[in-house]
């Protein structure tokens, strides 16, 4: 099989170890910058572009796309669907997961636990937003944040006011989400693929920092979680219809809390946590699926 990785960082430890993984079980793999492609849109013949040359050798693709780069990377990958390539996360699913708002109203509607979420676009309905989500201490979020930017904990009323207005006079959306104080700055990461969790983690923030992700110096161990937990994970990704994710959860005290469902979930953490060779795993899953138009959501927008 010949795998391309749509990744702007072939040094990265993800995009490493998928090109480790796949030669070591005897595929060919190639790095690709997907802001350096572009695309001939015809009706017969579409086709993706690459340093002067015409990609129409992969098999299947990997899309490790930035969630800043996330309408260009999702139109390349529409583009390799509509070549009849298999895509291990779909343009569609991509783009669902990458929208806070909408993931969150995707979760909802199957009943997937969540935290108490309120939005707004006026100012005016600031005070009513916080009383929404039970009052302060609540998390702030801007709807294009990452990595934990864009997350503020507002410990009162009037902080909470300040910090939703001033973000609401940047013209920026922000969601109000209840502060699951038993959580104790800790989340869990569940690794899901193909609709079972293969590995999971507890993250847990520095020292007075509710934030645990490991990029603002958090740490992780291994983890054993709970069937629920489990269960969470599993229904969460399929919900937005990923084969591979990174489930965040929170544990509190009406059971797991689903905070965030990531489409291209970073390997190295998983990986030193647990032990678990992950990259592996998900080569072994495409063997098994990796098909011409084996695409789930390919025309539908």
């Amino acid at each position: 099989m010949k795998i391309g990785i749509l990744s702007r960082g072939p040094k990265l430890y993800s995009t490493k170890r998928l090109v480790e993984a796949a030669k070591k079980r005897g595929h060919e793999a190639e790095v690709v910058d997907y802001l350096k492609c572009y695309v001939n849109i015809t009706s017969h013949k579409p086709s993706v572009h690459y340093k002067d040359r015409i990609l129409n050798e992969f098999d299947a693709v990997v899309p490790r796309i930035g969630a800043s780069r996330t309408f260009y990377g999702t139109a390349i990958l529409r583009q390799f669907e509509m070549m009849g390539v298999y895509a291990l996360n779909e343009s569609v699913a991509i783009s669902r997961s990458r929208d806070k708002l909408r993931s969150l109203q995707l979760l909802s509607k199957k009943g997937i636990g969540l935290p108490v979420t309120g939005f707004a676009h006026s100012t005016k309905h600031t005070d009513d937003l916080i009383k929404l989500v039970g009052g302060a201490p609540l998390v702030v979020k801007l709807l294009e944040g990452t990595q934990g930017k864009g997350v503020v904990l507002a410990e009162t009323h009037q902080a909470a006011e300040s910090v939703i207005g001033a973000f609401m006079e940047l013209d920026a959306h922000v969601l109000a989400q209840e502060f699951i104080e038993e959580a104790g700055g800790a989340d869990i990461r569940c690794f899901v693929i193909n609709d079972k969790v293969v590995a999971s983690m507890i993250r847990q923030g520095k020292e007075g920092e509710f934030r645990s992700n490991l990029h603002r110096g958090g740490s992780a161990k291994v983890m054993k979680i709970s069937p629920e937990e489990r269960s969470t994970a599993v229904r969460s990704a399929k919900a937005m219809g990923l084969n591979l994710a990174g489930v965040d959860l929170l544990r509190s005290k009406h059971g797991p809390l689903v905070m965030e469902v990531n489409s291209s979930p970073g390997l190295e953490g998983i990986e030193v946590a647990t032990g678990i060779d992950v990259a592996d795993k998900i080569i072994q899953f495409m063997e098994k699926d990796a098909k011409p138009w084996n695409t789930k959501t390919v025309g539908r927008g």
